[in-house]
Formats: structure tokens, C-alpha cells, sequence
């Protein structure tokens, strides 16, 4: 069972709905030139959540939730932060993905009244789908940590909208697996982790042993990043980034 002190920030365990909103939001992010925010929690049990509420109450600590019903536990919201130089909770930064969130009929609870009022935090209703005039346009990258940056890699060209480019693509070549199997269960994983689409994804031979090579990213930058979140995940222990 997992502890009342740890933090979820899979995306995952969140509704269907609430995944594509969230994906839906960051690509928004992105687009809009914010790609420097991540993912700090999403799924909170209900006993995370009474034991969250206990701080500043029943224990010692700054009071961190006003509520013991929230949509953390019908896995329907989601807390964001702003990665350095700018402060974790950059108001300015917050009030922006706000603004697109709204849009979206997305709820951010920078609105809520002075006693709810939650800055990192967004969720969905029941009832939520994609508004009229939005839609994925590829995939999204959403990060979990402060190392990696939003990313949108665009489904027929497998372009980054992130940084600039330099005129020049770059793929990711992992380090070798000793079976086709473990490659290819990599692939899989990428595809899963949404790090890159699993259909660009191609598992060679290479001397008796396996490798992969994905698609092509925009910037060095972004490649990069994405071999960041691959050793994070555990899905390779190496892999470099190399030039198209």
C-alpha cells in the first residue's frame, strides 16, 4: 500500500477525461509560449487526503488543503509548479495557464473565493469534454519534474514546438539490449510515457545486439530532455542524442 507521505504525479491515474484535459492544457501551454511548468501531483487517496487535511489542524505544519472531499480522490485534478529560475508557485506564470485553462472549461482554483483559493490547482466536472475549436494536435509530453520542459511533438511531421531550431533534427539512439524483446518492450514504453510516438519508434540490430531510434525532434534541447525522462522512468540507463 502506498504511503500517506508519498506523492502521485502519474497521469495516468487519473480519469480518461481528466488525462486529455490535462494533455489538452499543457499543449495549449506550450503553444502559447509556456512550456516551463510540471506536474507535482494527480490521484490522492482519500486517506493522503484526511491526513493532508490533519496539517495545521491535528498536527504541526502550515495548512496545505481546505477541504477532505477533493477531486484529487475521483481522480479529477491535478497541481501544477514552475520550474527555476522562476518561484514554484509564479503567480504570474499560474494566472496565465488560469486564463488558458478557462478557456478549455477547465477549473482552476486561482478563481475560488479567498478561503479556497488553490493557485496550483486544476480539475475537471463529471461531465467535461473538449470544447468546440480544440483538440489534440499531437503528442504532448507532460513532465513531472522540474528537469523536463512541456513539449507537443506534432503526430505527421514528430516536430517539438519548444525552443529554436537550429535548421537541423535530431533522433534519440539508445545504448544496446541484449534481446529484440527488451528493445522492443522499450518501444512500447516510450509510446506509453508519450516520450515518443511508438510508430516512429524503430528496434534494429546492431552486432547481435538491439536498439531503438526514434523519430525526429526539433532541437538538440528537446532530445535531450526526452533521454532525461526515458533514464528517469527507467526504460535505458543510456542513450545519446544524434543528428539527422
Amino acid at each position: 500500500m502506498v504511503s500517506v507521505t508519498e506523492t502521485c504525479r502519474d497521469l495516468s491515474e487519473l480519469t480518461v477525461a481528466a488525462q486529455l484535459a490535462c494533455r489538452l492544457l499543457f499543449q495549449e501551454c506550450v503553444k502559447a509560449g509556456i512550456d516551463d511548468i510540471f506536474i507535482t501531483e494527480t490521484y490522492r487517496s482519500q486517506e493522503r487526503q484526511n491526513y493532508l487535511y490533519g496539517q495545521g489542524r491535528t498536527r504541526p505544519g502550515s495548512v496545505v488543503t481546505w477541504t477532505l472531499t477533493s477531486n484529487h480522490t475521483s481522480r479529477r485534478a491535478w497541481d501544477i509548479a514552475v520550474a527555476p529560475p522562476k518561484n514554484l508557485y509564479d503567480i504570474k506564470t499560474l494566472s496565465r495557464v488560469g486564463a488558458i485553462a478557462k478557456k478549455l472549461d477547465i477549473t482552476w482554483g486561482g478563481y475560488w473565493t479567498a478561503s479556497t483559493y488553490d493557485a496550483p490547482h486544476f480539475e475537471i466536472p463529471t461531465t467535461w469534454k473538449v470544447p468546440s475549436g480544440y483538440k489534440l494536435e499531437g503528442t504532448v509530453i507532460v513532465p513531472s519534474n522540474s528537469k523536463i520542459k512541456v513539449q507537443l511533438i506534432v503526430k505527421d511531421k514528430e516536430q517539438a514546438v519548444e525552443g529554436v531550431n537550429d535548421g537541423k533534427l535530431y533522433r534519440v539512439q539508445s545504448g544496446t539490449y541484449t534481446t529484440q524483446a527488451q528493445a522492443n518492450a522499450a518501444k512500447q514504453a516510450l509510446g506509453k510515457y508519450n516520450i515518443a510516438k511508438s510508430d516512429y519508434v524503430r528496434v534494429v540490430q546492431d552486432d547481435n545486439k538491439w536498439r531503438f531510434i526514434t523519430g525526429t525532434y526539433a532541437t538538440q534541447a528537446i532530445a535531450n530532455n526526452a533521454i532525461t525522462e526515458m533514464k528517469r522512468l527507467g526504460i535505458l540507463s543510456y542513450a545519446e542524442s544524434i543528428q539527422e
